[in-house]
């Protein structure tokens, strides 16, 4: 991947960022002949999806973790990126939530293991919380499993109310051996709230809450409405577990710069989009931070949609200029630890606790409280992590007799209301969610020997995520399918600017490691080339009548 390019160059299109959702942008784009170039304002491959040697020896992560949509939208078998050095670890188990600690309000009981076997998840749960919520959460699976089939269908389409209807449309016919869903029944669950939707299903606190938080992490809390279908995203694990590649996050990322090379498109590091370069009313090029030319007349922004907005500068037409989508008040911490050994949970096996997510949280109290205080402008009373420890099924990330755990705190505001800033409070706050983690797995604190911490200005400054905002947009209802990032951006184009396109996480489907977004924006390149490839041909054609 070169880092310095000749001063000016000619393709069929150009990608803006390196992010997951571009490269599959522009792997798409080349596979169908397209002379392309990704342009990275960064030194390191893939944005959010990237990992680098943050000590000797020890390969982090710096955005996602564990890929869990991907693995379902059939962009990786599309690409055939196992053949460009992709390969991926099942997080199987793939959740794990413990008992409740001594001496809380909580009863004392066996921790919950949730596993792509449903025959051993619900004897997990059974021995945790009781056969009635084994046998409910069995039929759960069986009533989700097929919704949240047709949400990936879903994701993985243009958004509009139409092709909405038709994903979800089959749900309420009756199949073999399946009744007739209500209509009514399909928008309460879809658009009620997870903290609902949990309440209709099960009666232990504790099944719930760990659910509660695995649908979280996109962000709003399952007490919004919307959220249903977050929840009943664990259903599809059972089939395919979330995956984390072998080296990294960032094995991804560098699969994809290895096809997109393979049909003789690059990787331009180190010298980003400045500018736009328009002609005639449409796209003509980019300009780069270094002052280099490359003449285009197609540009993928896969970008967050306010760079987006900043690169085209005075030629941003009004949807573009005006766009103002949530953005929330930061998202979350993160924490990098190097350690000297792995997390021990009581009661529980490694092989067991470590593979997956480790939802740390018994109550949904606790995730109310630090929403609370997130929109109040103020720190977590109570920090709720996620933990996860990849180098137990990767040694690859560690040198021997070390190790990395990730721990995820959600909902800490980009700014206080108290005015305080974020590097003076960066190593109490990580050192709090250590903490929390050691209260489940104790011993854990004293195995830190380094750590990497994240905060939310942290995450806009190095990975280029406004108010640290990991999903770039908020992901509420409201801004979600054609609403995103808004009703005039929603097709992926720009109106009023022909020629630029957008992607990334700021469009449909949102964060998360999809590639959807990426895949979508390459048909609609696609399919205007073709239209404009007809309509030259015709004329053409008429012309040569004459």
């Amino acid at each position: 991947m070169p880092r310095v390019a000749e001063p000016e160059r000619t393709v069929d299109a150009v990608v803006i960022g390196s992010g997951h959702n571009g490269m599959v942008a522009a792997c798409h784009l080349a596979a169908s002949g397209l002379t392309v170039e990704v342009l990275e304002a960064d030194e390191v491959l893939g944005g959010a999806v990237s990992t680098v040697e943050r000590w000797p020896g020890v390969r982090v992560d710096r955005g996602s973790s564990a890929h869990v949509i991907i693995r379902h939208s059939g962009i990786v078998e599309e690409l055939d990126l196992a053949a460009h050095g992709l390969r991926y670890v099942d997080c199987d188990p793939w959740g794990f939530a413990p008992a409740p600690q001594p001496g809380s309000d909580g009863p004392e009981g066996r921790p919950l293991v949730f596993s792509v076997d449903l025959d051993a998840t619900c004897a997990s749960i059974e021995a945790a919380c009781g056969p009635e919520d084994a046998a409910a959460y069995r039929r759960f699976v069986e009533v989700w499993g097929p919704r949240s089939a047709q949400v990936v269908q879903a994701f993985g389409d243009r958004p509009s109310p139409a092709r909405l209807v038709r994903h979800l449309w089959p749900l309420g016919a009756p199949g073999k051996g399946r009744a007739r869903t209500p209509g009514g029944e399909l928008a309460t669950d879809f658009l009620g709230s997870g903290d609902a939707l949990l309440d209709r299903w099960f009666g232990s606190e504790r099944l719930k809450a760990a659910l509660a938080w695995f649908g979280a992490q996109s962000g709003p809390p399952m007490s919004e409405p919307g959220t249903a279908a977050m929840v009943g995203w664990a259903a599809l694990l059972h089939t395919t577990p979330p995956g984390h590649p072998v080296g990294g996050s960032g094995g991804l990322t560098q699969a994809l710069a290895r096809k997109l090379e393979s049909h003789g498109g690059r990787v331009v590091l180190g010298d980003g989009a400045a500018s736009l370069l328009v002609e005639d009313g449409r796209v003509a090029g980019v300009v780069t931070a270094s002052g280099r030319r490359v003449r285009t007349d197609t540009v993928v922004a896969a970008c967050h949609v306010g760079a987006t907005r900043t690169i085209a500068g005075e030629h941003a037409p009004p949807a573009l200029r005006d766009a103002a989508p949530p953005l929330g008040n930061g998202f979350g911490l993160v924490v990098r630890c190097q350690t000297d050994a792995l997390p021990s949970y009581p009661g529980v096996s490694q092989a067991d606790s470590l593979q997956g997510l480790q939802l740390l949280c018994t109550d949904r109290a606790q995730l109310a409280r630090a929403h609370g205080d997130w929109l109040a402008g103020e720190l977590p009373r109570e920090p709720v992590p996620l933990a996860m420890s990849f180098s137990a099924s990767d040694d690859t990330l560690a040198p021997a007799g070390q190790h990395v755990v990730t721990i995820w705190g959600q909902w800490y505001p980009y700014t206080l209301a108290d005015g305080r800033d974020w590097d003076s409070l960066a190593a109490g706050e990580a050192q709090r969610l250590v903490d929390a983690v050691d209260r489940f797995a104790p011993g854990f604190a004293a195995s830190v020997q380094r750590l990497y911490v994240q905060t939310p200005l942290t995450l806009e400054q190095e990975l280029r995520l406004p108010r640290g905002n990991v999903m770039h947009v908020e992901m509420s209802l409201a801004s979600m399918f054609a609403f995103r990032p808004t009703p005039e951006l929603s097709g992926h184009k720009v109106p009023g600017l022909p020629g630029l396109y957008l992607s990334g996480a700021s469009m449909h489907p949102g964060g998360g490691v999809s590639g959807n977004s990426g895949r979508t924006a390459a048909r609609v390149v696609l399919a205007d080339r073709s239209g404009l490839g007809r309509l030259k041909g015709r004329v053409q054609q008429r012309l040569s009548r004459r």
